[in-house]
């Protein structure tokens, strides 16, 4: 027997889950929170409907269809007054435009920084190379095995330690890799997927930018709008003195899927770790 398979579904799950989380915002607030005077005994904990209504400077029956689960259109500047009504923090706002299927005009963006226990652990994976890795590709810390393999980044520009850059433009990281031309369509088809969750965030489009006026091999690859995932599999580096080096590569997901990772290479066979080891005599070059 066929099955009919209801399209509506995920979309009536998020507006049911999207009035849960307002209700649950919305009873956690007492009127003197937000300046208004207490009324006596309420049947029901925190404000009232009407009252965030009248906070967010939005009709009532809008906010109750709102909070009914109804399929109504949401604007963002609608959704920034709510969200100022019933104080809610960074990540708290990013989940009502989330559930409410709409661009965050101001998103939270990821916290570009290294903890010493993960800086720890880079430079305990030493020979084997190792980085974090941003959601926006930029490489946010390295071990020296990493040096070893793509040139000293210490010494690059901090805005031009990313991997769509590096790999685009003339640097020691294009110069050693092998197949470069399937490595571009590769990150460029998971940077454009990655990006979906940055559509508004400056840094990003000025990266698109930056790479368009520079490249017209990234031109051509990001006007074909592919999207791909992120996987695991085999990448390999033609490093002098040394010469061919195998590994694979592993993403370790360091939060929510698509944000910051850090990325590890093992070697695949004999000969590259032999090649490590010779590497590690050696210092970083351009």
């Amino acid at each position: 027997m066929a099955t009919t398979v209801d399209l509506a579904a995920p979309a009536a799950a998020r507006r049911h889950e999207l009035a849960a989380f307002l209700r649950s915002r919305r009873e956690r607030i007492s009127p003197e929170q937000v300046g208004l005077p207490a009324t006596g005994r309420r049947r029901t904990p925190g404000l009232r409907r009407e009252e965030v209504a009248h906070l967010a400077t939005v009709g009532v029956t809008w906010y109750t269809w709102l909070e009914q689960g109804r399929d109504i259109h949401v604007s963002a500047q609608v959704l920034n007054s709510v969200a100022r009504a019933l104080l809610l923090d960074r990540n708290e706002r990013a989940h009502l435009f989330v559930l409410a299927g709409v661009e965050d005009p101001s998103p939270v963006s990821d916290c570009a920084t290294v903890s010493p226990a993960l800086q720890a652990i880079l430079e305990q994976l030493d020979p084997f190379p190792a980085a974090v890795i941003s959601s926006r590709y930029d490489i946010l810390a390295q071990n020296s095995g990493y040096n070893w393999l793509v040139g000293d980044l210490d010494r690059m520009p901090f805005e031009d330690r990313n991997l769509l850059w590096m790999v685009f433009t003339d640097t020691t990281f294009s110069r050693r890799l092998v197949d470069r031309d399937a490595a571009r369509a590769s990150v460029v088809a998971r940077f454009r997927a990655s990006m979906a969750d940055h559509p508004g965030e400056p840094a990003w489009k000025e990266l698109i930018h930056r790479l368009r006026r520079v490249s017209p091999d990234f031109e051509q690859a990001w006007q074909r709008h592919e999207v791909a995932g992120q996987t695991n599999g085999l990448k390999q580096f033609l490093v002098p003195p040394v010469g061919l080096l195998r590994f694979d590569f592993t993403n370790l997901w360091l939060g929510p899927r698509n944000r910051t990772r850090l990325v590890s290479y093992t070697p695949v066979d004999e000969e590259t770790r032999e090649r490590i080891q010779q590497l590690e005599q050696l210092t970083p070059t351009d």
